[in-house]
């Protein structure tokens, strides 16, 4: 005779009932918060649903555990970063008006995800974390790439007449790089979308030649 079968009841996917619509952009919001003061291996879970004012269950049913939140963080800041970068090569006109287009978009988007832009930084330039694996080189190398097709379509249409393709790519790459990175360290000093937008355009308006 065979054992019984045992049967087990179905495990329920609905929220708990003390869930509110806003709950889950809170958990986002304040564990980029906590990660990026504290560190993500020094935050535990306790801190980041108090930081929510939600209870345990509501940030596990919505991510499973703290590597879950901090997956969907850094996943949706690049996935907004990609459509940034398709935006910027489905635009029409002049190169320099579409480089500058792409800048203070980058710009735009590092200052609307600072916090999860400051965890990015400390996990790659700081000591290891534990924290779920994701290359963040080949966003640094997709987006040089996308600019140096810009800039090489710039010599192509004769907007461009001074230096090469490489050595403009990195004079714009070091000027956006100061302007992120002001914002991280010193953002009194940051120059802002207007100025960061001006400073190239100067630069890049020598470009042209006599």
């Amino acid at each position: 005779m065979e054992p019984a079968t045992r049967k087990f009841a179905p495990v329920s996917r609905r929220p708990p009932s003390a869930i509110d619509s806003k709950a889950r952009e809170r958990l986002l919001t304040g564990a980029a918060r906590l990660f990026s003061r504290k560190g993500y291996a020094a935050t535990t879970v306790r801190e980041i649903v108090a930081e929510a004012g939600v209870s345990k269950p509501v940030l596990y049913y919505y991510f499973q555990n703290k590597e879950g939140i901090y997956s969907e963080l850094l996943q949706g800041a690049l996935e907004r970063f990609d459509a940034l970068l398709e935006e910027t090569r489905q635009r029409q006109g002049r190169v320099l008006d579409r480089l500058l287009f792409m800048a203070d978009r980058v710009l735009a988007l590092f200052l609307d995800q600072i916090e999860v832009a400051r965890l990015a930084y400390s996990v790659y330039y700081g000591p290891p974390q534990g924290t779920p694996v994701f290359d963040l080189d080949a966003y640094h190398l997709k987006f040089q790439a996308r600019l140096t097709e810009l800039i090489r379509e710039g010599f192509t249409a004769r907007e461009f007449r001074r230096g090469t393709v490489e050595d403009v790519t990195w004079m714009v790459l070091a000027v956006l790089n100061m302007a992120l990175e002001l914002q991280l360290s010193h953002p009194e000093m940051g120059f802002g979308r207007e100025n960061l937008r001006r400073i190239l355009k100067l630069l890049v308006t020598g470009l042209k030649g006599p």
